[in-house]
């Protein structure tokens, strides 16, 4: 990345106040196309202003033919499918993909560059991971590259240590190599920290609390969505009074370039 100095100013902000998510901004349904909006609809509630994304006891299996027992509470910010039993569709994680469920074109918000930023508590649960990362929107199958800015697994918490994952991955984008890690910080995920990742044509900086932890010198060229949610991973369910397991976002901010 080149060390010119980059401007920005805020474009979009979501403080989850009040009682109700606003659907102007956000889809609660994660990647519905290959599975339902009935069984891929997130969990949530509003507590103190803040988004509180869980998973419940009672929730079912998102995508048990291609995910297993994986269960999802998600939000995103764009989509759109092809029709019924077509492989068309945004962030197609398995080749034996078709649409389940045909989505009309939803663009919520899809910014290209900018400074994105989350402030969020992890859940440390070893079974549960959570993820505030951002996919091409594809209307054409290429532009499908990820930007992570952060991922984090319960397992991966400690009280003074924890992994955090950042980086992109290519998808179909030839023009993308992988360029993913986990990089352990001196911090507790477990309580409230900001993630964010500035992404300019010439690459993206990641950082933790303000303190630069990761650079990319790639920059996907076309509009990305914003994906944000909580997985329970297969074999996750146990005592019913582990739950809810939740993954608590106090704001999100995005910044286009100023001017």
């Amino acid at each position: 990345m080149s060390e010119r100095v980059v401007a920005f100013e805020l474009d979009w902000e979501e403080r989850f106040e009040g009682d109700a998510l606003d659907q102007s901004r956000w889809l609660p349904h994660h990647l519905p196309q290959w599975s339902s909006r009935d069984l891929a609809a997130a969990r949530y509630r509003f507590e103190e202003g803040r988004l509180h994304l869980g998973i419940e006891d009672d929730q079912e299996p998102w995508c048990p033919e291609f995910d297993g027992e994986t269960r999802v509470s998600s939000l995103q910010t764009g989509c759109f499918s092809g029709p019924v039993g077509s492989p068309i569709g945004q962030h197609r994680f398995n080749p034996a993909l078709v649409v389940r469920e045909e989505q009309p074109c939803v663009r919520l918000h899809t910014p290209l560059y900018g400074r994105f930023e989350l402030r969020a508590r992890a859940c440390r649960d070893e079974n549960v991971l959570v993820a505030f990362w951002m996919v091409g929107f594809e209307d054409e199958p290429e532009r499908s590259a990820e930007i992570c800015v952060c991922e984090i697994f319960g397992r991966d918490i400690g009280p003074e240590r924890s992994g955090i994952g950042l980086g992109v991955h290519p998808f179909a984008d030839p023009a993308i190599e992988d360029d993913f890690e986990r990089v352990g910080l001196p911090l507790d995920a477990g309580d409230f920290h900001v993630y964010a990742a500035e992404w300019t044509p010439d690459g993206i900086a990641f950082s933790v609390d303000g303190e630069l932890v990761k650079t990319v010198a790639q920059s996907p060229g076309y509009p990305m969505q914003f994906m944000l949610g909580s997985y329970e991973l297969e074999g996750g369910r146990r005592d019913p009074a582990s739950y809810p397991k939740d993954f608590v976002v106090d704001y999100l901010r995005s910044y286009r370039f100023a001017g």
